[in-house]
């Protein structure tokens, strides 16, 4: 019995004398990266950079962004670098509503079913639809009885964009149809005094320089805009078309609960902080924080959203 004692004794200080195993590192141990699948200058690219600043700062790990362009339909392949990555934190997406809404929608294997959980959502563009100043209407009805008789042409950024099948689902719903739509590189003060377009479905920033020269007919996003508080979102005008263009962040969804606080600390701090809020009382952006459970809830809205959209235009 002794001899079974003593045994059991030198193989529990034998255990106990083992070096323990390596220790997992806390987060975040190297460099990390935010994607923007959009080339660089636009807001959600300078917000991104902003939370990427902070989050070195913070963190005192190099972080910087990564532009990968093709994000806005499609082939998403910042998205897709972003779900092939480690769930590690290492690599973090800044995606736009069309990644987890389109990417699992088109036939990209990566994104199929859809592989990210979002941080938060914490940009909406400020889309709107404008004409020149002195055209014979002044809102979306007197738009739709002009083009009863008259032809109107769109200018936007692509036809695949939600703003631009906004602006389609606008005009089927209200009774008119856009006699042409043509995609542009740029919509801006220039595009509507050259006559180019009638309409154009752009950002609010491409305008300012004009904007007592233009009447903005709606905005395409979730509450009116700073800078045109009377012109009234398309939402208030058509309900069922409560869907806007978003901008928010995103991991793997294998990624750690303690990983995802710590991006997020940074990046609720970052949009909340008086730099960003700046920039979206300079451009009419509408920046805050929507949380995770939110912004899921969101994604799941405006889901829906999308089907009805694509059903009203025969897609």
């Amino acid at each position: 019995m002794r001899s079974i004692v003593l045994s059991a004794f030198v193989g529990a200080a034998l255990v106990m004398a083992l070096p323990a195993g390596p220790a997992q590192a806390e987060y975040p141990n190297k460099p990390v990266s935010f994607v923007v699948p959009f080339p660089p200058g636009d807001l959600e690219d300078v917000l991104t950079r902003l939370i990427a600043e902070n989050f070195q700062a913070k963190y005192g790990i190099a972080a910087a962004v990564v532009n990968k362009p093709g994000g806005g339909g499609g082939p998403f392949p910042g998205a897709v670098e972003v779900a092939k990555a480690p769930a590690d934190g290492s690599v973090i997406g800044s995606f736009v509503i069309g990644v987890p809404t389109v990417g699992p929608l088109i036939g990209i294997p990566e994104l199929k079913p859809n592989p990210f959980e979002p941080l938060g959502i914490f940009l909406t563009y400020p889309f709107v639809l404008a004409t020149k100043g002195d055209a014979p209407y002044k809102d979306i009805a007197g738009l739709a009885k002009h083009a009863q008789s008259n032809d109107v042409a769109l200018g936007h950024f692509g036809a695949v964009l939600i703003p631009t099948k906004v602006s389609f689902a606008l005009a089927k719903k209200k009774g008119f149809k856009w006699a042409s739509e043509a995609a542009f590189d740029a919509l801006d003060c220039n595009t509507l005094a050259s006559g180019d377009v009638d309409v154009i479905n752009t950002t609010l920033q491409l305008i300012l320089p004009c904007l007592d020269k233009v009447t903005v007919l709606a905005s395409i996003t979730g509450k009116r805009i700073s800078k045109t508080p009377n012109a009234p979102t398309v939402s208030e005008i058509e309900p069922t078309l409560d869907i806007s263009l978003w901008n928010g962040l995103f991991v793997h969804k294998d990624t750690p609960a303690e990983v995802r606080q710590k991006i997020i600390v940074v990046a609720k701090e970052t949009v909340l902080g008086a730099k960003a809020q700046k920039i979206a009382a300079d451009t009419g952006a509408q920046v805050y924080w929507m949380d995770a459970q939110a912004s899921t809830g969101q994604i799941a809205k405006d889901n829906a959203s999308i089907a009805a959209i694509g059903k009203l235009l025969g897609e």
